[in-house]
């Protein structure tokens, strides 16, 4: 058993003096690839983040007369889909701003 525990660490110590001088370029190379890696999910991260909150920003319904902003009852003409994805889009929105309201209201009777 001790003789066999000598060879093998006789031929680990070959193995190390053969890799010897790779060892360097290759940690070198591997150490780049994680920085490089990490960088590349800190991009793409952010941009799925940016993509997020470019779609969440286009939800109407809180410039809406009809929303509430209610815990129970968000808006009372679509309740399950208030304050998602499906609302992008929403056939009875309605602007709050009475400002706006007019405008809209004028540049569709034209």
């Amino acid at each position: 058993m001790y003789q066999l525990l000598q060879l093998v660490h006789i031929l680990l110590l070959y193995l190390m003096n053969w890799l010897q001088p790779y060892l360097g370029p290759i940690c070198l190379v591997v150490a780049w690839s994680m920085v490089i890696l990490g960088v590349w999910q800190v991009i793409a991260a952010t941009r799925d983040g940016m993509q997020r909150a470019q779609t969440m920003h286009r939800i109407p319904c809180s410039n809406c007369s009809f929303f509430t902003n209610q815990a129970v009852l968000k808006c009372p003409l679509h309740p399950a889909q208030a304050l998602s994805e499906e609302a992008i889009g929403c056939t009875d929105f309605e602007t709050a701003n009475p400002t706006m309201a007019a405008y809209e209201r004028l540049k569709a009777s034209d």
